[in-house]
Order: C-alpha cells, then sequence, then structure tokens
C-alpha cells in the first residue's frame, strides 16, 4: 500500500511542475497582446537606416515584448480601479477572433510599410533590394518576444517564490516590503547608471583579454617611425589589437611615392604614427607622457603636420582618415594616438562618458605643452582630430570653440555625437535661417560643416574665404549616432521638422518616445551602409583636410586624384 501510495506522488508532482509551467508561458493578457501588436507595427515605420531582416526581427520582437509589458501593466492597473468589464465566455471568444484578425491585417499592412521604406532607402544608399527574408520578421519578432517575456515571467515568479519563502518567517506585509524594496532598489541601479557602469567594468576586462590576443599574426613594425618598433619605448604587445593595425597600416610607400610624383612631387617620407595602448602604461598621465616620448624619440618636431587623433571607445582611429592627411603631404606627418578602453563604443557611449573627455585632454595638454616649446616657425601644423565618440572625447581639451582656435591649427571632427557641449552650442546659436544638420556659424569664418551625401563638399557652401585656423564638422543627416538624444523622447527636434538631407526619407516623422526608440536602434546599424551614408565616413576626410589646411599648392585637380586615391585604396574594406 505505500509502494502504492509512494509511487501516486510522482504523476502528482510531475502534473503541479507541469501547471506550473503552464501558468508561466500561459494565459497571454489580451491587453498585453494588442500593445504588444501596436508596437510590432510602430517598429516597422520609417526610420534612419535600413535594416537587415534579422536585426529587424529581433528590434520588432523587442518592441513587442516591451509593449506586451505595457498593456499587462495599464490592464493591472484597471483591476486594480476597479475597471472590468463583465463579459460573457461568448463575448471574450468573439474579442480573442477580433484581435487575431486585427493581427493578420495590421501585421500585413505594417510589412507592407516597411517593406517599402526599406526598398526606398536602399536604394539611397545604393544597397541591394529588400529580400524575401524580410517575410520571416514575424516569426523572428514571435520568438523573442514570446522569450523576453517569459524570461520576465520567470523573474517575477522566482521574486513571489522568495516572498513566499520569506512570509513564513516574517509577516507577510514585511517580506513583501523586503522584496519591494530589493526590486526598487535594482530599478535605481539600473536608471542611475550603476548597473550599467558594472557593465562597462565587466566588458573592459573581456575586451582587454580579447585585446591582447587580437591581431597577432601582424608583424612588428621595423621602421622607427613607428611605435611598437625595436627603437620604440613603447612595447609591441602592449599596443592591443587597434594598436597594432593603426602602427602597421598606412598607404605602402611605393604607392604614396606615386601619388606625390603624379602632382610632380618627389621627396616621400615615411609617416610617423605613435600610438600607446593601456597596457603600456598605468594610467592616462604616463600614457600621454610615452606619446610625447615616442614623439621626441621619432623626430616628430621636424614634420610638416602634427595630428592629435582621438580614438573611439576600444582604441580605433580611422585608417582612411589618417592616410588622406599623409597622401596629401607625401607622409611628411606624425600622428599620436592613445587608447583610454577595451569596450565598444556604444557601451561607453551610454556608461561611461568620462574617460574619452579625460583621455582627450591628458593627451592634447601634454602634446600641445612639448609642442609649444618647439621653435615658432619650424614647428608642424597642430591639427586634432576625432570620429564619433573619439570626437566627444578630443572635445575634452578644450573650454569651446574659441580655445580650440587659439591653441590648434586647425580640428576635423567627424560624426560628433549631439551630447558633445561645443557642438550643441554652436548648432543652437546657429545663424538665422540656416538648417540644424547643415548649420552656419557666424557666416562660417572659422567652423563649417559638411554634410553632403559621400561629400563634404559643401564645407564652402558659405564662401570661399574664411579664416583660419579652420574647424570642420563632417556629419551625415542619415548617422543616428549624432542625432540620438534624450530629447527626442518628447520633443521634435529641428532635423526632422526642416528640409531633410538626401538620403532621409520624406516619410519619416516625428512621434514622442517612438522616434527616440527608433534612433537608439538605427545607432546599432548606423555603420552596415555604403560610405556617404549613415556611420560611414570616406571621401568627407578629403574635402575636410583640404578645407582645414591644404599645402602648398594644392589645387582642386588634386583634391579629385586624392578622393580617387583613397575609394581606391579604403572603399571595399568599408563594405566588409
Amino acid at each position: 500500500m505505500a509502494v502504492l501510495e509512494g509511487a501516486r506522488t510522482v504523476p502528482r508532482r510531475r502534473d503541479r511542475f507541469l501547471g506550473r509551467a503552464r501558468r508561466a508561458v500561459w494565459p497571454w493578457s489580451a491587453v498585453g497582446l494588442a500593445a504588444a501588436l501596436v508596437c510590432f507595427c510602430l517598429s516597422l515605420a520609417p526610420s534612419l537606416i535600413p535594416r537587415p531582416w534579422e536585426q529587424q526581427g529581433v528590434f520588432s520582437g523587442v518592441s513587442a515584448a516591451i509593449g506586451y509589458g505595457v498593456g499587462v501593466f495599464l490592464a493591472w492597473f484597471a483591476r486594480r480601479a476597479r475597471i472590468s468589464p463583465a463579459w460573457s465566455v461568448a463575448t471574450r471568444r468573439k474579442a480573442w477572433w477580433f484581435l487575431a484578425g486585427c493581427a493578420v491585417a495590421g501585421g500585413a499592412a505594417a510589412m507592407v510599410i516597411g517593406a517599402s521604406w526599406q526598398a526606398d532607402l536602399r536604394e539611397v544608399m545604393g544597397l541591394a533590394p529588400v529580400g524575401v527574408g524580410f517575410l520571416a520578421v514575424p516569426l523572428v519578432a514571435a520568438v523573442v518576444a514570446a522569450l523576453v517575456v517569459v524570461v520576465a515571467r520567470g523573474v517575477w515568479w522566482v521574486g513571489r517564490r522568495l516572498a513566499a519563502a520569506l512570509g513564513r518567517h516574517v509577516p507577510t506585509p514585511v517580506a513583501h516590503s523586503v522584496i519591494g524594496v530589493a526590486a526598487l532598489s535594482l530599478v535605481v541601479l539600473v536608471t542611475n547608471g550603476t548597473m550599467m557602469t558594472w557593465a562597462n567594468e565587466a566588458m573592459e576586462r573581456v575586451g582587454a583579454a580579447i585585446d591582447r590576443r587580437g591581431s597577432v599574426e601582424l608583424p612588428p613594425p621595423v621602421d622607427p617611425e613607428r611605435s611598437g618598433s625595436p627603437t620604440s619605448v613603447v612595447d609591441w604587445e602592449s599596443l592591443g589589437s587597434q594598436g597594432r593595425a593603426f602602427v602597421t597600416g598606412g598607404v605602402p610607400h611605393d604607392e604614396m611615392a606615386a601619388f606625390a610624383a603624379a602632382r610632380g612631387h618627389d621627396d616621400v617620407s615615411i609617416p610617423i604614427r605613435v600610438y600607446v595602448g593601456m597596457d603600456s602604461a598605468d594610467n592616462l598621465g604616463e600614457a600621454a607622457a610615452l606619446v610625447v616620448d615616442e614623439l621626441d624619440r621619432t623626430d616628430a618636431w621636424t614634420r610638416d603636420v602634427l595630428l592629435v587623433a582621438t580614438p573611439t571607445s576600444n582604441g580605433l582611429v580611422s585608417p582612411a582618415a589618417v592616410a588622406t592627411l599623409e597622401l596629401m603631404y607625401g607622409g611628411d606627418t606624425a600622428t599620436a594616438a592613445m587608447q583610454y578602453s577595451h569596450v565598444p563604443s556604444w557601451l561607453s557611449f551610454i556608461a561611461d562618458r568620462n574617460s574619452p573627455t579625460q583621455a582627450g585632454q591628458a593627451l592634447f595638454e601634454a602634446v600641445y605643452d612639448s609642442w609649444s616649446q618647439q621653435p615658432v616657425h619650424s614647428r608642424p601644423l597642430l591639427l586634432v582630430y576625432g570620429e564619433s565618440l573619439g570626437s566627444y572625447g578630443g572635445h575634452g581639451a578644450f573650454s569651446g570653440m574659441q580655445d580650440m582656435i587659439t591653441r590648434t591649427d586647425g580640428a576635423l571632427w567627424v560624426a560628433t555625437p549631439s551630447f558633445t557641449e561645443t557642438w550643441r552650442d554652436l548648432t543652437r546659436q546657429r545663424d538665422t535661417g540656416t538648417l540644424e544638420r547643415s548649420p552656419v556659424f557666424e557666416a562660417g569664418e572659422h567652423v563649417r560643416w559638411g554634410t553632403g551625401v559621400g561629400s563634404a563638399a559643401d564645407v564652402w557652401d558659405a564662401g570661399p574665404d574664411w579664416e583660419h585656423p579652420r574647424v570642420v564638422y563632417v556629419q551625415h543627416a542619415s548617422d543616428g549616432v549624432v542625432w540620438w538624444s534624450s530629447d527626442l523622447l518628447l520633443h521634435q527636434p529641428d532635423w526632422l521638422r526642416e528640409p531633410r538631407g538626401d538620403d532621409v526619407l520624406p516619410g519619416l516623422r516625428w512621434f514622442p518616445v517612438l522616434t527616440y526608440w527608433q534612433v537608439t536602434m538605427d545607432m546599432f546599424v548606423a555603420g552596415d551602409v555604403p560610405p556617404g551614408h549613415g556611420h560611414v565616413y570616406l571621401t568627407e576626410y578629403v574635402d575636410g583636410w583640404t578645407a582645414i589646411a591644404p599645402p602648398r599648392g594644392w589645387t582642386d585637380a588634386d583634391s579629385e586624384a586624392l578622393r580617387a586615391k583613397v575609394v581606391d585604396r579604403f572603399y571595399e574594406q568599408y563594405l566588409q
């Protein structure tokens, strides 16, 4: 008898487990599903960047899951407010069928709209047409949304179990209070950036391990003009993958000589490239001092141009940006850069905005102090450059535009994030009647913007005469990295109120919260488009550098030849 009773306990326990599992997955809230459907449809609305179907599916799934959560909360709030219609079973069944019909009709309409705007934008940007894979977006979205909701329910179930377990030892109100305080603390940690800081630190450790192993196949440079060479004070192993790629990169000497010869110049030098990685020094001050030691060692102070480049978060310095300047000056240049992080830029973008500006300031101040001590008539032009988060970081060395033009001979800032204070102030104080995406400040006397598709030639729109030093901002109308801002949540920006850029669809409209979410997602795919659009810049470097600091005797024909050379050398790399 005991055996039989014992045997009967197995299916009972199993039934209880299966019942809990079913309750974790089902039932689904009708209000939540309706809200999820709305968010799915909205996720297919026009945006800045076309998305591959896989990424669109994930984005739509996350959007639907958020919508489901909002719907569930609204339903719960309505019940607490005693707003609960007493619908019959038949009425509820009809409501479910109505919701299913709306899902089919609304989803199909949203898919058609999504495919249409993506096709238009792909044509503008020179991408392949929308493929049949786009039809899989609803399936991918459903799977992603279901996974997110199930995980959220699992977290909720764990919280209830913890409250129940705690309730056996303390009064129920106390148990619920403890769990509530824990949940509130978690929310606070997320919203005040603490969780992102922890994530940043964890990613930093992971990124450092990956960085040390990256580019190990590259041989160390043998030219003394490069950091990591046998005569360098910086160890090759300490440069990290981006640093090793930077010091071994550039246009081969024979190609540079051929380009110079075509312009009637025979004197070509090996460009100096100085780089200090995070493993090269214990702190930013020591790293900046090492940069100066490398500039002293390579006699960089005798070159025509000295470029101070602030990398992106993971240490990347655009190969094309530096190579363009080197080609212009026949290699008679020196470029100094310093790594300050191992994490991807998008994470620093969210969690750590102090390191870039601190690094930018430490690097420039160290270089500027030594440069200032050189003979005035023989020291090189001092230029500064930064792209994306590197532009934000490079601005950290200056109190404002006046300081920038006082202490440099020119600056090129590419894809500058809108939270960069100097950029924001200049844009807000632009001359009356000029556009936010293409502003004019003080008639373009010292600072100008280049925004044309595939070119920054519109820096000359304000006229051919402007003063030195010159500062050029390059930005695309379709670059979400530039236009992302928390202000998008509730405020329509001028760039969506004014005439659009050539690669921005006229159907793009601002909606509270939605546009913020769309542009946030655009940032993750902004680099997956051809050069000249989104977050990918190439020939814009030619127009920028030739406007800022053209060599003596430089002509428009030289610019065209340089543009062709840069495209021939780098375009295919940018498409990979």
